[in-house]
């Protein structure tokens, strides 16, 4: 299993200058991979294209893109252009996000969201593919042809958690991308799925890709509250809430890699035997030194992987 971060944590107070020194630092570390999420206004292709520049091996990508507000033409326009500034290590990781946001933070109509979505490829996969689509669907359409700046496809991989959604990320695209999911859902419902879809559709193996908060901590009570009161929405939500129960726990911090570091080895080893292929920590160490054990740990379960 592969060992990445996920910096979406400082998009809290978003600084593009940090944002790419950590991405640097998490290559200069060994890490496999880095990803950002899309959220607020902090365009996180446009970061990772930055950031392509001063790196040369790390893989990047997004954590998710929602796919609502932006139409799959132009998004095709932007993960092409980070493939070309990364040169060839971008992952367009693209999600329905959830009906709260869509409706009462876009102000848009959630409906259909399978054929939504279904629709969304039809029109993105043929544009990163070859540069050219001709689609008219009841949601999503495009017609054109255009040059594209690379001729590198970037991986496109599904937030993907339910039957329908582990099927199409299956049947269509690289793997899915997920959160708020241990162990016990992954070897039940997440691999399982997904790799049946694939076969089917004769695609390769595709890759699970597992986010987590971590911690190395003397303090793992105080730092699973703190995770429980900052990502507390998360277990409100009906695609997240129908995870954590499969799992039979609370919330996001009772699934968090939190403790010494025996017992953030031992998580680890948890997903990797589950089936996940990569795994990006959501570092929530508290302090300097925790945040450094923390790293070092990560870093050694990528070294010996």
């Amino acid at each position: 299993m592969d060992i990445g971060i996920n910096g979406s944590g400082l998009l809290a107070r978003p600084n593009l200058d940090e944002i790419i020194d950590d991405i640097v630092a998490s290559e200069d570390a060994g890490f496999s991979s880095y990803w950002l999420a899309q959220t607020g206004l902090v365009d996180a292709l446009g970061a990772l294209a930055l950031a392509g520049r001063d790196t040369t091996m790390i893989q990047v990508g997004t954590a998710v893109v929602p796919t609502w507000p932006r139409h799959p033409q132009a998004l095709a326009a932007q993960a092409l252009t980070t493939q070309a500034a990364t040169g060839g290590r971008t992952i367009l990781g693209i999600g329905l996000a959830h009906k709260p946001s869509v409706e009462d933070n876009w102000k848009m109509t959630w409906e259909r969201p399978i054929r939504h979505m279904n629709e969304y490829l039809d029109v993105l996969l043929p544009l990163l593919e070859d540069g050219a689509v001709a689609v008219a669907g009841d949601i999503w359409g495009y017609e054109g042809e255009t040059p594209r700046p690379t001729t590198a496809t970037p991986k496109v991989m599904l937030a993907a958690l339910g039957p329908q959604m582990l099927k199409m990320a299956g049947s269509r695209t690289d793997g899915t991308i997920l959160w708020c999911v241990g162990p016990k859902t992954l070897s039940t419902q997440i691999v399982p799925l997904i790799n049946e879809a694939a076969e089917a559709a004769s695609r390769e193996e595709p890759k699970v890709v597992c986010s987590l908060p971590v911690a190395v901590t003397d303090d793992p009570d105080g730092v699973r509250s703190f995770v429980g009161e900052i990502l507390a929405n998360y277990a409100t939500l009906p695609s997240y809430r129908a995870m954590l129960d499969i799992e039979g726990v609370h919330g996001v911090e009772d699934i968090s890699l939190i403790g010494n570091e025996d017992e953030v080895r031992h998580g680890l080893a948890e997903i990797a035997a589950a089936g996940a292929t990569d795994f990006t920590a959501v570092v929530v160490a508290g302090d300097s030194d925790s945040r450094a054990q923390t790293l070092a740990v990560l870093g050694d379960a990528q070294s010996n992987r």
